[in-house]
């Protein structure tokens, strides 16, 4: 077999970019989905191509639409002949108390967070059986595992990526095809450093403040996860030192959920 494929959904920022980065690294060919400004894409697009002499094509599909993911998954095909790897890591936020939660944003999260994966999965099974090998990674959360109040849409759309994974991790299990969930903590991407630098201003503290009493007050280490670390775990999970990992959902938190 030849380069195997993935397919890294909100990969052109934040911890999907890291994650395409890190397969790329490891001789994938990289399918790159999200949005974003166009010349900024095809920038990383052709660095990954030439740093790492991989095929690298983007898509745009907008994955709460499900003829939108079907056209991914033909145009992974026609550039590469099919994926072997998922990554479903595209999501969105919103937080409120549930009595006044938008049903909008409700039924986006749900979608995106939640259904995507659900169709990434299903198109891909059928190749994966085929092949007698596939690695689907679903990046969850820390609130896959536990709640936070006023953000009922994420972590119930988590905790359904778990039922989820263990569900299609049981279902591929026979078929040389493994299911496994990242659970991560905070992640210092740039969409969270400027939600430090908002919330300093809204209560008038401090960066480092906001950063160890609000944002990392759950996680024991003080420290962010880094995007490198959720990277260099999707690569151990396609690798052959990961064969027996299955429906497994691992935490990348700092301890978060220990306590």
């Amino acid at each position: 077999m030849g380069k195997r494929t993935a397919i890294v959904t909100g990969s052109t920022s934040g911890i999907g970019k890291g994650v395409a980065e890190g397969l790329a690294a490891a001789g994938c060919n990289i399918v790159l989905n999200g949005f974003g400004d166009a010349k900024q894409i095809e920038t990383q697009r052709a660095q990954l191509e030439k740093a790492h002499d991989v095929g690298v094509i983007y898509s745009g599909a907008d994955l709460t639409d499900v003829a939108a993911i079907e056209g991914l998954f033909e145009e992974t095909a026609k550039a590469f002949g099919g994926a072997d790897i998922i990554v479903n890591n595209a999501g969105v936020q919103h937080v409120s108390p549930v009595e006044d939660f938008p049903v909008a944003k409700w039924d986006l999260i749900i979608a995106l967070n939640l259904s995507a994966a659900f169709h990434t999965i299903r198109l891909a099974f059928p190749q994966m059986k085929k092949n007698g090998w596939g690695r689907v990674i679903n990046i969850a959360s820390a609130h896959a595992l536990v709640a936070s109040p006023f953000k009922s849409a994420y972590v119930a759309a988590k905790h359904g990526i778990l039922g989820l994974t263990k569900t299609t991790a049981l279902e591929g299990a026979q078929h040389g095809i493994r299911v496994n969930a990242i659970c991560p903590g905070y992640v210092h991407t740039p969409l969270v450093d400027g939600q430090i630098d908002d919330t300093a201003k809204a209560r008038g503290i401090s960066r480092e403040e906001v950063i160890n009493n609000v944002l990392l007050a759950a996680q024991p280490t003080k420290e962010f996860v880094k995007v490198e670390d959720i990277a260099g775990l999707v690569t151990f999970l396609i690798s052959d030192a990961a064969n027996q990992v299955n429906g497994a959902a691992l935490s990348i938190d700092g301890g978060w959920v220990a306590q």
